[in-house]
């Protein structure tokens, strides 16, 4: 994968990054975003595909991006499909610092150092080039405006940017109403960008967690009882906020 594109990871970054305060929109919902985002390029790079609500490896070959290549790696030493849910809701400790530190490399944000409450020391992100921003934001407008069909990636990307929150970001107020709704309907144009802004969704509603129940045979389980829940399987705890030396400001 050569890198004169930008990839998805980096264009939902890039979207929720405030111009002016150089904070993250939604950012504990965001960083489920990314992986999710993360799914979608490889997919798009062809080294996975669905497999129903599962993912599976297809191509193991790297794709020259080190962070898409991670998580190549891990998904493949899977040894078997993963479901979308469980990779997504699975820890992803630094995951937003290392697409900022990325883009900061790239040039296309600069850190600004700072304290909160004057002891914290935190980092702000602000755009050097607003005009990148502003294209991802356009092709998005676009397809809300005209209606028309975008291509995968940018439905993809509206999929991802409406199942982490964004919407009320972009189009915040009652005017932005019916392009929220608009935004929230691109997600029926991609079936990898549903699967997996669904898959966002679910984890942020709990359903990851949630261990599925096997019918008890007729006649074997008394009345009102209720079996005792098994623990689920493969669905890693969330991670903890406060993990970092140092605070990125959200």
């Amino acid at each position: 994968m050569g890198r004169s594109r930008r990839t998805l990871p980096e264009e939902l970054l890039l979207l929720a990054l405030d111009p002016t305060t150089g904070t993250t929109a939604q950012p504990q919902s965001l960083d489920l975003g990314l992986a999710g985002a993360q799914l979608v390029e490889l997919a798009l790079a062809g080294r996975i595909a669905p497999d129903g609500d599962r993912i599976a490896v297809v191509v193991p070959r790297p794709t020259g991006d080190p962070t898409l290549d991670c998580a190549l790696e891990l998904l493949r030493r899977r040894g078997a499909p993963v479901r979308a849910v469980n990779w997504i809701g699975g820890p992803r400790l630094g995951l937003r610092q290392t697409y900022l530190s990325h883009l900061e490399r790239c040039g296309m944000v600069h850190a600004v150092e700072g304290q909160m409450c004057g002891v914290l020391p935190t980092t702000r992100y602000q755009a050097t080039d607003t005009a990148i921003s502003r294209e991802i934001r356009a092709r998005l407008d676009s397809a809300i405006r005209t209606g028309v069909p975008p291509d995968p990636r940018t439905a993809a990307l509206a999929a991802l940017a409406h199942a982490v929150g964004l919407g009320k970001h972009l189009y915040p107020g009652n005017e932005g109403r019916s392009s929220r709704s608009r935004l929230r309907d691109l997600i029926r144009h991609d079936p990898m960008g549903g699967l997996v802004a669904h898959a966002v969704m679910d984890v942020q509603n709990g359903a990851a967690a949630q261990p599925r129940r096997s019918p008890a045979p007729a006649g074997r389980q008394a009345a009102g009882a209720r079996p005792a829940p098994e623990p689920a399987r493969g669905v890693p705890a969330q991670p903890r906020r406060g993990s970092m030396a140092r605070a990125v400001a959200h």
